[in-house]
């Protein structure tokens, strides 16, 4: 069974998007309890804040996403962009790293982490 890898930039937009819909949908709960004033005003609140906190994780990820470097997928040719040494195509989820000491390497997320630059930092000998 193949392990099917994700971009990282559009992992963090379908958050972004989930919570907007989880906002909507505590706010129709406050809908449905609008005889108890206070519930759903609490429930309104709640939403509200969900697709506040939607637009600060799309506006976060924007910033992010013009600082990736952007690069053609050599599998489908079409430009994606990369964030960290590892990552996912955006388009066919090709795994892709510009990091020479990690190609034909078995990809794993964990080459992003700040734990393992350390431990490659501590002992040289660990690629």
């Amino acid at each position: 069974m193949a392990l099917n890898y994700s971009n990282k930039i559009n992992k963090i937009r379908t958050f972004a998007l989930s919570l907007i819909f989880i906002g909507f949908g505590v706010m129709y709960v406050g809908i449905i309890l609008k005889s108890i004033e206070w519930l759903m005003v609490i429930f309104f609140i709640l939403g509200l804040l969900c697709i506040i906190f939607s637009t600060v994780v799309y506006f976060w990820i924007g910033m992010l996403s013009t600082k990736a470097v952007q690069i053609t997928c050599p599998t489908c040719e079409k430009p994606t962009k990369i964030l960290g040494r590892v990552d996912a195509c955006m388009h066919c989820k090709q795994p892709i790293t510009l990091d020479k000491n990690l190609e034909g390497k078995e990809f794993d997320e964990k080459y992003n982490t700040k734990d393992y630059r350390n431990s490659l930092k501590n002992n040289p000998n660990n690629k």
